[in-house]
């Protein structure tokens, strides 16, 4: 037997000895950004149909050969071919322990049912638009910015994302810069993207978290435009479950009402994301 029909052979009984995954879909590449932090594509269903800002359940199998799946935002925008996700890794996580050792060519399971509460069609017409995020939180804001409705829909966007430290700010930053080069959306995006990052342990040049910065006002400050404003402002949150509501709670001190997929308001709050454990 050739060298080349061995390698084949290998190749065959790999794929043979794999488990056959449920709503399978292909890794298309694998970024790893800090020892943290890591995002990944994959191939995408012909008939996945979803709204940048979504979620969908994906995963692998446990050892006992059943689904372990958890809710990941859509990072990519709803026009791409392929799925991004970008995702936390936790050394004892049920699922990301797993995750995190994906390679090009290996399969996961993704349910193709998008849902989720941070759409444009959840918010009422406004002129300034707010993407607030910590950490992987920015993910639904990594389609929503690549999005041609979202500068359609709003005259300023304002990126506002905390994390602990600079290589946190890695992957939202190349997105952000690579914008402007976009050949489908650079000219829309002009000058009306905003980006507003920040660190709570490590120094940058604006520091604090998302919170503070706007309760403080230091965030308008820094920007130079008025404080929030419910005629004219409109904002989504995404981050841990205390940040949430710590969020929710300042937009609300501004006269912002939230609003869901049913009854559209001001702002909305993804509660779906998942926070260390996974």
């Amino acid at each position: 037997m050739t060298e080349a029909n061995l390698m084949t052979d290998a190749a065959e009984k790999r794929a043979a000895a794999k488990p056959h995954l449920p709503d399978a879909q292909t890794v298309t590449s694998v970024t790893h950004w800090t020892d943290r932090l890591f995002s990944f594509r994959v191939t995408r269903p012909q008939s996945l149909r979803f709204r940048s800002g979504e979620f969908v359940m994906i995963g692998l199998l446990d050892d006992r050969g059943k689904p372990l799946l958890r809710a990941y935002s859509i990072a990519s925008p709803s026009w791409d071919e392929e799925l991004e996700f970008y995702s936390i890794k936790v050394p004892d996580g049920p699922l990301t322990s797993r995750l995190q050792h994906i390679a090009v060519g290996d399969e996961i399971i993704l349910r193709p049912k998008p849902v989720g509460t941070l759409v444009l069609d959840a918010l009422l017409p406004g002129k300034r638009l707010w993407f607030l995020a910590t950490g992987t939180g920015i993910a639904p804001f990594a389609s929503l910015m690549r999005d041609p409705e979202t500068y359609e829909k709003f005259d300023q966007v304002i990126m506002m994302h905390t994390c602990r430290e600079v290589a946190e700010l890695e992957y939202g930053r190349q997105l952000v810069e690579g914008l402007a080069d976009d050949p489908l959306i650079g000219e829309m995006v002009g000058d009306k993207l905003v980006y507003y990052p920040t660190t709570t342990r490590e120094p940058f040049h604006h520091m604090g978290r998302v919170t503070d910065n706007l309760s403080s006002g230091k965030v308008f400050a820094d920007l130079g435009i008025p404080p929030m404003d419910p005629a004219t402002d409109r904002a989504m949150v995404c981050g841990s479950l205390a940040f949430n509501i710590d969020v929710k709670a300042i937009l609300e001190g501004f006269g912002l009402r939230e609003g869901a997929n049913s009854e559209p308001q001001e702002f909305v709050v993804e509660k779906a994301f998942v926070g260390d454990g996974i």
